[in-house]
């Protein structure tokens, strides 16, 4: 099930570009254009559904054991110190595609960042080689 509008579903389809890192049955994980930190990632179910309070409890639960995948690899391939898991659901917490996703964003000891970050495009060929090293 997709929605021709959806952005994240032409990622899924191959319809859009996009860095991929992981694949499985149920989620896909990409490379975030617009990264809070060097690394982040977005966790994505391949069935659509808008939001936290859409998505099949199957799915959620994919999508959740994805990211934890995600978390050890930015851990161990990005020496990541820690990561933040963030989901923004409906407007009002900030969410601009409506297709369910987790952020998966990487946390060092020595990085400025504040959430809300304010997204802004990042660096095609940075993100790219992240990706690269997160890719199985």
């Amino acid at each position: 099930m997709s929605d021709d509008a959806c952005l994240f579903c032409r990622i899924v389809a191959r319809e859009a570009p996009a860095t991929r890192v992981v694949e499985d049955d149920t989620p896909l994980s990409v490379m975030d254009i617009s990264p809070a930190n060097p690394g982040h990632a977005l966790v994505i179910p391949k069935k659509h559904s808008a939001d936290l309070l859409e998505i099949p409890d199957d799915d959620l639960a994919a999508c959740a054991q994805a990211a934890k995948r995600l978390a050890a690899r930015q851990r161990d391939r990005l020496g990541a110190d820690g990561v933040n898991l963030l989901n923004s659901c409906r407007p009002a917490a900030w969410q601009t595609v409506f297709h369910f996703h987790i952020h998966v964003i990487p946390r060092f000891d020595d990085d400025p960042l504040r959430l809300p970050w304010t997204p802004s495009a990042g660096d095609s060929a940075e993100i790219a080689a992240t990706g690269e090293k997160l890719r199985t």
